[in-house]
């Protein structure tokens, strides 16, 4: 027989399941006397061979475990065939031989992946359709190197491990196979058998669609979406955000909006893309930042565990109902910004955890591979494969759904070994230092990748620390990001409003301290969604005084950040003054809208976007010295800052007065740099915003009296807890 040409350790590998070749021995062979084919399948009464235009061929049972075999005599090639299997219970299913096939993942891409090079990994690692041979399927691949077996189990084949054992590809670590007439939609998982024989379903990690959470399967998918932003993609290309406006809402799609009275159900990708489109556009925002949504299995998350990191969360649609978002946005004019988690991955057993058995994504000594304060692991940063892994999940938001820019969550936990540590708990790199070394030369990469593969893209730190020159490009020593959230303003300033204004004087400091590093970074000015949940208080509760006052310093804390240098974003139900915490199991307390004061600060939010966007001196210089001038900065008894915004353009400047204190101040006079009439763009204190309506009838005329060293100055009315803006003639 032709099996006797195959050693019986061999089969019996295969039978324990505990192959790593099955293709070796399954599927067809050609040899001196003909083609033998093999088939496994455990539990079946009769196999035949089914070829076009031939009588079906009955294979012969090599044992009662369901291995059969057929000398097919006189045939030098391999040919199409079918397997014809009967089952006692009088079943009978016809299926093309999955091991009759070549491999879809060739040398190239195996050398390109274990040197970390592939920046197209996911077209060939994860499930792909296609057709081989005229035969239309499913492409597999996993990166399993320590893996003894690895089977496809799913819907199609009960989730049995038996039926579709895969083939390492050399010593790659990739185990491929190609299962013909699988169709888009079927939910799978990897089983694999771990070096220490344990048995363990993963979710694969490439998987570009899922199950719906809580269910943890990977599902097919193929893509069918034509996207229909061209303008939008060709004029971004040419974009320069460093001197552009750019104003982001960061939103959390689970509880923007819901539905209440179909049991608080979440808006769909395809139904929530009109609501959000035309409400940013009638607030004036230029970019929407979503919670990151690629999936995660606690919503409790907000989406910061992610177990997905190329599929968008099954929650709200499908990748293309995503897909379409982002198209419908780009098309009304308004960029997305993705969070992205590359610091750390949950523990889940389904995921990516111990994919194979080993710590394959994640450092295995806890010092290095364990996060103390999420109970998380952390990449290892120094694996080719991993920062292969995380750069191509960022390139493939970037090109394959348009996404215009990453932020990049918890930078400053990728940069220190000791983050979250205690002394002990950690361990120093090479060089003694608690610098993490690996982190920053992955960094470093992502962001000369992402800016070079997704031109006019952007890249955003969340970083916390002083850590020099994040946002400086990598040639002058830089980590390479375009921006990163000044999060020493945000607390110094929070910090500053929640005070009540008599003690504001002692701490006026926490306002001016930031302008001392101001132009270090290319920043943004961040009040996010971690600023209003465990406790914080909504930004409208953390303000002092009576409900007037509240009101009043939230809409000069608006101004102010408005007109401050740096780019701006803002959570979702700050614009309109939400009382309550933000819960991402409900939705935003739109009702408040309906009540004067709510709706007025909305509208300052609205206004305040309208001018920024229209004015040059607030945007185009953000990030040059030169581009600010203090007028008034030690004012501390009266808490009034003020200060000039000035273009590169020649455009008119912008002048900010700010009264921090509930007292109107009558004939305060600051320095101004030319004669003229200068207008008043806009008072926080009008009635428009639910404000006194003190102010400075529209403009006051510069007067010949030197002040703060120029020679003409404003004769003003400072309204209470408020801000004014001024055109320099």
């Amino acid at each position: 027989m032709a099996s006797d040409l195959i050693a019986s350790s061999e089969i019996e590998r295969l039978l324990r399941l505990e192959h790593s070749d099955p293709h070796s021995i399954l599927g067809a062979h050609p040899g001196p006397e003909g083609v033998t084919i093999r088939a496994w399948r455990p539990g079946a009464n009769e196999i035949a061979v089914v070829e076009d235009g031939a009588k079906p061929r009955p294979m012969l049972q090599r044992n009662g475990d369901g291995l059969f075999e057929i000398l097919i005599e006189n045939r030098k090639e391999v040919f199409p065939y079918k397997l014809r299997v009967e089952y006692p219970n009088g079943v009978v299913t016809t299926i093309h031989d999955p091991y009759r096939f070549l491999p879809t993942i060739g040398e190239l891409d195996q050398l390109l992946w274990n040197q970390g090079r592939h920046e197209r990994i996911h077209e060939k690692l994860g499930a792909h359709v296609c057709e081989l041979d005229g035969i239309k399927g499913v492409a597999f691949g996993v990166w399993a190197p320590n893996a003894r077996r690895v089977s496809v189990v799913g819907d199609f084949n009960d989730w049995d491990g038996r039926l579709d054992m895969m083939r390492v590809l050399g010593s790659s670590g990739i185990w491929e196979m190609f299962i013909p007439e699988l169709e888009p939609g079927t939910n799978y998982k990897f089983e694999i058998l771990t070096a220490d024989n344990q048995l363990t379903l993963k979710a694969d990690p490439f998987a570009t669609a899922t199950e719906k959470p809580p269910a943890t399967a990977s599902r097919i998918f193929q893509s069918t979406y034509h996207f229909g932003d061209n303008e939008w993609m060709e004029s971004r290309e040419h974009r320069e955000m460093l001197n552009s406006p750019l104003s982001i809402y960061e939103v959390h799609l689970g509880s923007w909006r819901r539905v209440p009275e179909e049991h608080n159900r979440w808006l769909s990708y395809r139904e929530i893309a009109p609501l959000l489109a035309d409400y940013v556009n009638e607030m004036g925002f230029t970019h929407v930042e979503f919670l990151p949504v690629m999936e995660h299995p606690f919503s409790g998350s907000w989406g910061y565990q992610v177990t997905g990191y190329f599929a968008p969360s099954a929650r709200w649609g499908t990748p293309d109902d995503f897909r379409y978002l982002v198209d419908h946005l780009h098309q009304r004019g308004i960029g997305v910004i993705l969070d992205w988690v590359p610091a750390h991955f949950p523990t889940d057993s389904f995921a990516l955890a111990r994919f194979d058995g080993t710590a394959l994504y994640e450092h295995l000594d806890p010092r290095k591979g364990h996060h103390p304060d999420w109970d998380t692991y952390i990449f290892n940063y120094g694996r080719e494969e991993v920062r292969n892994f995380l750069i191509a999940s960022a390139l493939h938001w970037l090109q394959d759904y348009h996404v215009d820019g990453l932020r990049v969550d918890a930078v400053a936990s990728m940069l220190y070994l000791d983050y979250g540590r205690k002394e002990g708990e950690w361990l120093p790199n090479a060089y003694g230092g608690r610098e993490n070394l690996e982190a920053v030369t992955f960094l470093k990469s992502l962001n000369e990748l992402t800016y070079g593969r997704a031109p006019g893209s952007i890249t955003i730190a969340e970083e916390s620390t002083s850590w020099p020159g994040v946002s400086k490009p990598t040639y002058l020593g830089g980590l390479g990001f375009g921006f990163k959230w000044d999060m020493g303003w945000m607390h110094d300033t929070l910090n500053y409003f929640a005070r009540d204004p008599i003690h504001r004087r002692y701490h006026h400091h926490e306002l001016t301290f930031g302008f001392l590093y101001a132009w270090s970074e290319n920043f943004i000015l961040p009040l996010s969604h971690d600023e209003v949940v465990h406790g914080k208080a909504s930004l409208l509760a953390k303000m002092p005084g009576d409900r007037w006052q509240q009101f009043a310093n939230l809409r000069s804390l608006y101004a102010y950040m408005w007109a401050r240098p740096g780019k701006k974003m803002l959570f979702m139900g700050g614009e309109f003054g939400q009382w309550r915490e933000w819960n991402h199991d409900e939705s935003l307390d739109w009702h408040l809208t309906q009540y004067d004061e709510h709706r007025q600060l909305q509208a300052l939010v609205r206004d305040l976007n309208r001018i920024y966007r229209a004015e040059p001196a607030l945007w185009e210089a953000d990030n040059d010295p030169a581009g600010f001038h203090f007028i008034d900065a030690d004012n501390s008894d009266e808490n009034v800052i003020a200060f000039m915004r000035i273009p590169k353009n020649g455009a008119r400047r912008i002048i900010c007065v700010c009264n921090f204190s509930p007292v109107v101040r009558d004939d305060y006079r600051i320095g101004v740099p030319v004669p003229g009439n200068y207008q008043e763009l806009l008072n926080t204190d009008s009635q428009w915003y639910g404000g006194s309506n003190v102010g400075n009838r529209g403009s006051v005329e510069a007067e010949a009296i030197p002040r703060h060293g120029f020679d003409y100055s404003l004769r003003l009315t400072l309204p209470p807890l408020a801000v004014t803006w001024f055109a320099v003639p």
